[in-house]
C-alpha cells in the first residue's frame, strides 16, 4: 500500500513549530521532506541547552532527511536552487521578505519552476499593516484576544498553556498547501500560499464574539473561568472531585437528564429551573452548586465511571504523565515510546491524520544536524564528496555529520 504524499518532495525550511509542523504531517503522509537549516542549525536546536528543550526538535522533525546549508552563500544557494528544480512544495516561516531578500522568493524559485507550490508561514501575514511585527505564540495569543478571553473576571488576561497559535498556523498551513496541490492536479502549475497564525487562531473566539454582540459582556473583559466562553450553556465546567478535578458539559436536554440520573437527582427531571439550557443558564449558580457538591463527593475515577454509564460529556483534568501513558492514543498508533537517538526514552506523536487504506507511518527519529547530507547532495544531486567538502570549505555547506 502506498501512503498519499508518496512521491512528493518537500523542502521544509522552518523554524521552531509552525512551518516545521507542517512539513511534519507531510512527512507523516509518505512526503519526502528535506529539513534544510543553517550551518548552526535552526532555533529550536539551541533549546537543548535547557533540560527537555530538544524534546520539541524531536516531536516535530520525525521522518525528515536533514541537510544543512548556507542560503546566504551563493554556492549555499545554488544547491538549493538545485533542489527546488525536483521539488514539489518549499516551506518557510521566515520574516516576511526574507527570502526575497536572498533572491530565493516565491516568484523567483516558480519561474525556476512552474509546478512548485511555495507555502509561507507567519505571525499577522505578507501584506498590511502588521506585516513586520515580530510574532511568537504569545504575542499572536496577545494580538488576536485568546489572552483577554481566557482566565478569571477577577483575574488578569492569561495565555493558554499550549502553544496554540503556532500549531493552528501550522495546521492551516499544511491545509493550504494540500488545496494547492489538488488545484495542481488539475492546472499543472503551483502556486504561492501564505497563512498568518493571528487569522488562523480567530475563529477559537468564536463564543466569545458571540457574547460580545449578545451584549453580555458590558465592557468588561469577558474572562469567563472555566465556564463557557459565551455564558451560554449550563453546567460547563471544571468540578472538583475528591483528588483532582473534571470537566462537565451538558448540550442537550438529554445530557442534562442523564446527569441528574448520574447525580441520584431524578427527581429534578423537568423542574422549571432547570428544565431547558436558557433556564439553567438563568440558574447557572445553582446548578454550579449542585454538580459541585456531587462532585466533590466522588474521586476522578469513579465520576468517569458514572459519566460514561449515564452518556454524559465529561473527562477528568489528567496531568501531563497521564496522557502521555494514554491507552488509547497508544493503540490507536498516535503515541510511542522511542529510544531516541538524541533525547533518549520518550513519547513521541504520530500524525493525528488517519486515512484509509494508507498504512500507518513507519518512524525514523529526527536528524541530527545536516545527517543526510550524501543521501540528498549525494544520491539526488549527484555531487560527489569531494565536491561536498569544497562546498563546506565555502561555508555554504554544514559540519560533516559524524555518527554518535
Amino acid at each position: 500500500m502506498q501512503r498519499p504524499l508518496e512521491g512528493l518532495l518537500v523542502l521544509d525550511l522552518g523554524h521552531i513549530y509552525q512551518a516545521p509542523y507542517c512539513g511534519f504531517l507531510m512527512a507523516m503522509a509518505g512526503a519526502t521532506v528535506i529539513k534544510i537549516e543553517p550551518p548552526t542549525g535552526e532555533p529550536l536546536r539551541r533549546r537543548a541547552m535547557v533540560a527537555g528543550g530538544s524534546v520539541p526538535q524531536a516531536m516535530l522533525n520525525s521522518n525528515k532527511l536533514g541537510l544543512s546549508l548556507d542560503l546566504k552563500n551563493p554556492q549555499g544557494q545554488e544547491v538549493f536552487l538545485q533542489l527546488v528544480d525536483r521539488a514539489d512544495v518549499v516551506i518557510e516561516n521566515f520574516s516576511p521578505g526574507a527570502m526575497d531578500r536572498l533572491g530565493l522568493g516565491h516568484e523567483a524559485l516558480r519561474k525556476r519552476n512552474p509546478r512548485l507550490v511555495y507555502a509561507c508561514g507567519s505571525g499577522y501575514g505578507q501584506t498590511g499593516p502588521d506585516r513586520n511585527r515580530l510574532a511568537m505564540d504569545l504575542t499572536v495569543q496577545a494580538a488576536v484576544g485568546i489572552m483577554h478571553t481566557t482566565g478569571f473576571p477577577d483575574g488578569p488576561p492569561t495565555k493558554a498553556g499550549p502553544t496554540v497559535c503556532d500549531f493552528l498556523g501550522g495546521t492551516h498551513l499544511y491545509g493550504a498547501v494540500m488545496t494547492a496541490l489538488f488545484a495542481r492536479e488539475r492546472t499543472g502549475k503551483g502556486g504561492y500560499v501564505e497563512v498568518a497564525m493571528q487569522d488562523a487562531a480567530y475563529s477559537t473566539l468564536a463564543s466569545a464574539i458571540g457574547m460580545h454582540f449578545g451584549g453580555k459582556a458590558d465592557g468588561l473583559p469577558p474572562r469567563t473561568g472555566n465556564s463557557h466562553a459565551g455564558l451560554a450553556m449550563a453546567p460547563y465546567n471544571v468540578y472538583p472531585a475528591s483528588d483532582g478535578w473534571i470537566a462537565i458539559i451538558v448540550v442537550t436536554e438529554e445530557h442534562w437528564d442523564r446527569l441528574l440520573r448520574a447525580m441520584s437527582q431524578d427527581a429534578l427531571i423537568g423542574d422549571a429551573r432547570f428544565r431547558s439550557n436558557p433556564d439553567r443558564v438563568k440558574h447557572m449558580a445553582d446548578v454550579d452548586g449542585m454538580v459541585t457538591t456531587w462532585t466533590s463527593a466522588h474521586t476522578r475515577a469513579e465520576l468517569e465511571a458514572l459519566t460514561r454509564k449515564h452518556g454524559v460529556p465529561a473527562a477528568p483534568v489528567r496531568t501531563l504523565e497521564e496522557v502521555l501513558e494514554d491507552q488509547g492514543m497508544h493503540e490507536r498508533g498516535m503515541l510511542r515510546w522511542v529510544d531516541h537517538p538524541e533525547v533518549g526514552r520518550v513519547v513521541l506523536p504520530s500524525t493525528p491524520l488517519r486515512i484509509e487504506g494508507a498504512p500507518p507511518p513507519d518512524f525514523a527519529p529526527s536528524p541530527f544536524l545536516n545527517q543526510h547530507e550524501g543521501e540528498v547532495l549525494g544520491d539526488m544531486l549527484g555531487l560527489a564528496e569531494a565536491e561536498r567538502d569544497a562546498l563546506r570549505q565555502a561555508g555554504a555547506l554544514g559540519p560533516r555529520f559524524t555518527p554518535r
